[in-house]
């Protein structure tokens, strides 16, 4: 199954949320298969964002966004972890600072897009002042309405700038996120990432709901797709945006640079060295 096609927001889509099954898994019958595939998946992306790196003409720039528990630090362990982190960097964006708010609100995040040669995730984005400004009056109407397009020109020009965007919005349940809140209060080694604000924010499900379809639909570009992950199966949602990475890096039609020495010199110094020592 191409999952691009399959999970792709069609640019000038109405998505709505709720005719999303947050329960999909594909064609997979087994987790012990998606993980398989994750395996194969993770290779394939070491692989290629070596070449990425080593070429320099390409960046990648992915987008996590999803509710509280959707997962977005389990896909930086379980899907990003066979790439060099000499060329990969996890960038999060939590409330804007002080000054940061005296600034656009793009100017805290075009520092972190990544150069040539460079994978960028971003762990929460530029899209969280579509979101949590919106649901919670931050910030007026007339104000957020406003950067839907500031955020396409913004992706329209890192594109052109040889960067390649991929932008991943995992959906779960209220029940899913609930059962998962349960498990961070039994589990002591979770216990630090709950709050009580976990709980108090589900009071607005729906308002981030009607947030986050804006967000799909007005923001899902011919440069910068968003793709809707189910993500209830934790094992498909690492499986699914695997594939689709690896996918994406495959078309870019990496290569390793040529050397710029001459190889049969360095040769010649070798066998030479070799030879002293014996």
């Amino acid at each position: 199954m191409d999952l691009r096609k399959k999970l792709i927001v069609k640019p000038g889509s109405s998505l709505k949320l709720k005719d999303i099954d947050a329960s999909f898994h594909g064609n997979y019958k087994s987790k012990e298969d998606a993980i398989k595939d994750l395996e194969k998946n993770r290779n394939s992306m070491g692989e290629l964002q070596q070449k990425l790196y080593g070429e320099k003409k390409h960046a990648l720039l992915i987008v996590l966004q999803g509710i509280d528990a959707a997962g977005k630090d389990g896909v930086c362990w379980h899907v990003m972890q066979s790439m060099n982190p000499q060329g990969t960097f996890v960038k999060g964006f939590k409330q804007p600072t002080e000054i940061e708010k005296r600034h656009d609100f793009l100017w805290r995040i075009h520092p972190f897009t990544p150069g040539l040669g460079q994978v960028i995730v971003f762990n929460r984005s530029h899209y969280e002042d579509v979101l949590v400004v919106r649901v919670h009056d931050l910030v007026p109407k007339e104000v957020w309405s406003k950067r839907y397009e500031l955020i396409n020109d913004f992706e329209k020009m890192l594109s052109s700038n040889n960067v390649t965007i991929l932008k991943f919005f995992l959906y779960i349940t209220p029940e899913e996120q609930l059962k998962r809140f349960r498990k961070r209060l039994d589990d002591p080694s979770r216990q630090w990432k709950i709050s009580d604000a976990d709980y108090k924010e589900r009071a607005f499900w729906d308002e981030y709901t009607a947030a986050y379809e804006d967000m799909l639909n007005k923001c899902s570009t011919e440069q910068a797709p968003w793709y809707v992950i189910p993500s209830n199966h934790k094992w498909f949602r690492n499986v699914a945006i695997s594939q689709i990475i690896a996918d994406t890096l495959t078309d870019m039609h990496l290569q390793l640079p040529a050397p710029t020495v001459d190889i049969e010199e360095i040769r010649k110094l070798y066998h030479k060295a070799k030879q002293d020592k014996e």
